[in-house]
């Protein structure tokens, strides 16, 4: 039996594979806030309440935001700023009392959607989180590509292509740099950018919402605003790796409009006279992250 668990933002998940893949137990619970200790408490009780349901003894992978640094084997480059600098694999192993295996999130979701997902069969395939943070994972013939610093298709942390005026001035990002990708393109970083261009504070999901139902103009330009960056965001990466299909997650991913918008838009930054790449929304929708990480353990 494999376990998955999904050390999120928001919520700790987790999911329960047999020997076919097949999922056979989710729970989840609200990730503490600010919290490392909490959080580890949190992952214990969980994964200790889904082994004595199902009488086993499970490997135990873990998708969390960053990745873990080849200098210090700490995490670094989280979002959920309260795991960086800590030992979290050596704190878990402690922990849980067994081997443990990490990777990025956004590795995770990449890997599952290219094993049976949407994604399956393609040679190359770019993983995107659109939620709390930005994200990316890329996985070649079935593997994942983490990269010399282990910061392979962390596209969140490059500035955003070519600013336009609506852009500017650049929005300051939690590391330390400014107008990074993450800071447009994240849902926090969409509401950010409406409230900043027309004094109202709106959710990224209120204002879909509004847009989707034609009641508000402002909000209508915030997504077109958010549709072009997008779209300079994914030429970038289409220049640099020519991925077969680029795989969109995260809770910006339900977005319909983006699937027929954004290539229509690309276009005009990749440098070929044709784009082939797909985007495709996930085949496993918010599971895809938390099944990539149960597949740390092959069968």
């Amino acid at each position: 039996m494999r376990f998955g668990i999904d050390v999120g933002g928001t919520k700790i998940e987790l999911i329960a594979l047999d020997g076919a893949g097949r999922a056979v137990l989710r729970r989840r619970v609200a990730t503490p806030q600010g919290d490392y200790a909490a959080t580890l408490a949190a992952i214990k009780a969980l994964v200790g309440a889904a082994e004595a349901e199902l009488g086993v003894t499970a490997t135990l992978g873990f998708g969390t935001p960053g990745a873990l640094s080849t200098v210090t084997s700490r995490i670094k480059n989280a979002n959920s700023t309260c795991l960086n600098e800590q030992p979290l694999k050596d704190d878990l192993e402690a922990l849980l009392a067994r081997e443990v295996r990490i990777a990025n999130d956004a590795n995770c979701f990449a890997l599952s959607e290219a094993a049976d997902g949407a994604a399956a069969g393609a040679s190359i395939v770019f993983g995107v989180i659109l939620g709390t943070g930005v994200g990316g994972g890329l996985v070649v013939d079935g593997r994942l590509i983490e990269g010399a610093n282990r910061v392979a298709g962390e596209w969140g942390h490059n500035p955003l292509p070519l600013p336009e005026a609506a852009d500017l001035p650049l929005p300051a990002c939690y590391c330390g740099r400014a107008g990074c990708i993450e800071t447009y393109l994240s849902g926090p970083g969409m509401a950010a950018d409406h409230a900043r261009l027309n004094g109202v504070e709106l959710t990224a999901a209120e204002l879909v919402r509004l847009a989707e139902g034609g009641d508000g103009a402002c909000a209508q330009a915030t997504l077109e605003r958010y549709e072009r960056r997008l779209a300079r965001s994914l030429a970038t990466v289409i220049n640099l790796i020519d991925p077969d299909v680029i795989v969109l997650g995260g809770g910006l991913s339900n977005v319909a409009r983006l699937y027929d918008n954004v290539p229509r838009l690309w276009s005009e930054g990749v440098f070929s006279d044709a784009v082939a790449t797909k985007l495709v929304p996930p085949a496993h929708g918010d599971s895809s992250g938390v099944r990539g990480a149960a597949w740390l353990w092959p069968a």
